[in-house]
């Protein structure tokens, strides 16, 4: 098996990082892109052009407009005031059930790692069952039971993460429990648990920025999907993905209605991949070293 390279948190202090980091193009243009879906956020929070909440039927199917930017849809809602905030509701979503994933997944990584024999075995078959139920799969499952909502859709696609960052959790883990310096501590007469919190944990915590950014992406195409089926936000909060299915019915009078939130929910998606993507090249120890 081949070695497996771990790199560490404090790649982001050594000198010259940053100075790397501007020079990375996928890093830039991911992180613009991330900040601008942040900023639409914000700025939903205080303030939208129209309400998005107000219907206004005989403004409805309007094209854009110095009233209207983006347009307005088949209720007569300003089609801009809805798209920001939906990202308000992206992001909500992507932060708690990636949080959800990030917690039980890397708990679980961090004790297999540590206790390894029958802990590590049940674990790895645990996260092995859960692999077989993706979030959507799992949000048609809750939502038969419990009915449809936005809290359903974050705790599938929270269950979703949490396989995910307990193997990765676990590998990168599994590479520092075998360092010398591992060896060292458990020779000064420290325990698992010191030794996960003081040296493990922090020296995998790039590996878990980078995989939380591509996780981020993954909830809010997932949570796109769910809200497009009924399964996610419900009405009248807005949503990417209901508006896309809302769209889908008006595509040759009004084909804008569908380009606009699939542009969104593209560039956010985007955005966050291409961030991943840099963080995992600027803080890998093989390729800081060849930059």
């Amino acid at each position: 098996m081949s070695s497996v390279a771990v790199p560490s948190a404090a790649a982001l202090k050594v000198p010259g990082f940053w100075r790397r980091a501007l020079q990375h193009r996928s890093f830039v243009l991911g992180g613009v892109l991330t900040l601008l879906l942040l900023v639409a956020a914000a700025v939903s929070l205080v303030w939208t052009p129209w309400s998005p909440y107000e219907m206004d039927l005989p403004s409805k199917l309007q094209p854009p407009s110095a009233a209207h930017w983006l347009g307005t849809d088949t209720y007569g809602r300003d089609v801009a005031s809805l798209l920001l905030v939906g990202a308000r509701a992206s992001i909500l979503v992507g932060m708690i059930a990636v949080g959800i994933g990030l917690t039980i997944g890397t708990a679980l990584g961090l004790l297999a790692a540590a206790k390894r024999g029958w802990i590590e075995e049940g674990i790895m078959r645990f996260t092995d069952f859960s692999l077989a139920f993706p979030a959507i799969l799992s949000a048609i499952m809750m939502t038969a039971v419990f009915g449809a909502g936005i809290v359903n859709a974050i705790v599938a696609i929270g269950i979703y993460n949490i396989p995910t960052f307990a193997r990765i959790t676990r590998a990168s883990a599994n590479a520092i429990w075998s360092r010398e310096y591992i060896a060292a501590a458990r020779a000064c007469g420290k325990g698992a648990f010191a030794i996960t919190m003081q040296h493990v944990l922090p020296n995998i915590s790039a590996v878990l920025i980078v995989q939380i950014t591509i996780r981020f992406a993954i909830a809010i195409l997932a949570e796109a999907a769910l809200s497009y089926l009924g399964l996610g936000t419900q009405p009248p909060q807005p949503s990417w993905g209901r508006m896309l299915s809302e769209a889908q019915t008006m595509m040759f009078q009004s084909p804008l209605l569908a380009v606009f939130p699939g542009m969104a929910i593209a560039l956010a998606v985007l955005g966050l991949n291409l961030l991943g993507d840099g963080l995992r090249d600027l803080l890998d120890p093989r390729l800081a070293r060849a930059r």
